[in-house]
């Protein structure tokens, strides 16, 4: 059984990598490139952008009534982000070093990088710089929380659970109290290892997806 959910583990990464390259194919149809960790587009296109922009007035007197008033509402959430930016970051570089797990960089989660767009206009740059920062966030503590329970707690539940993340694949089956003790050891190895080898992987290679501009 082990050795199908390995298979059906490997078959999720490969695809995982073709999603990507087809990814990879539309960034180059897109007309951009990387140069020194900046975006640099190709001649003429970001003046072709600014002619779809939506200039500010007409928008925000377009703009449904409902987006309006729930809009301060959307952006009173940032206090609360950005507590828990700052105490799980924190728990990160106490905990992580003394249980030997590799730290999580948030720079492979969060990206704000849209607001360079020429056809969005400053309220929509404000908006992708949010949920930018917002959904970049919440996959950066799921996933110091993911390796967390991969070293402490890595048990399957007893029934299906949605938004796995993605170390949920290699935890003992639930209700395997005979190997559990042996396993707990194993998953600590491998958290501590998969993650070092993963990261030293990541740091050889250019990262062309940071934006400093």
């Amino acid at each position: 059984m082990s050795g199908n959910v390995e298979k059906l583990r490997e078959r999720i990464t490969h695809l995982q990598d073709q999603l990507e390259a087809e990814f990879e194919k539309r960034r180059d149809a897109a007309r951009y490139r990387f140069e020194n960790n900046r975006i640099v587009w190709d001649e003429g296109v970001k003046r072709g952008h600014r002619a779809f922009k939506a200039h500010l007035g007409p928008f925000l007197v377009k703009s449904p009534p409902r987006h309006l008033l729930t809009a301060p509402v959307i952006y009173s959430l940032i206090i609360p982000f950005a507590l828990l930016d700052a105490f799980v970051s924190t728990y990160q570089a106490l905990c992580f070093p003394a249980y030997g797990i590799p730290k999580v960089r948030r720079g492979d989660y969060i990206r704000i990088d849209r607001h360079h767009l020429a056809y969005l206009n400053s309220v929509q740059k404000l908006n992708c710089v949010y949920c930018g920062y917002v959904n970049g966030l919440i996959a950066y503590v799921a996933e110091i929380a993911g390796r967390t329970e991969a070293y402490w707690c890595p048990i399957k539940h007893a029934a299906r659970v949605a938004g796995r993340h993605r170390h949920y694949g290699g935890f003992m089956d639930y209700g395997d109290g005979e190997t559990f003790q042996e396993g707990l050891e194993i998953a600590r190895r491998r958290i501590r290892e998969t993650e070092a080898g993963r990261q030293a992987s990541a740091t050889a290679k250019p990262d062309d997806n940071v934006d400093l501009g």
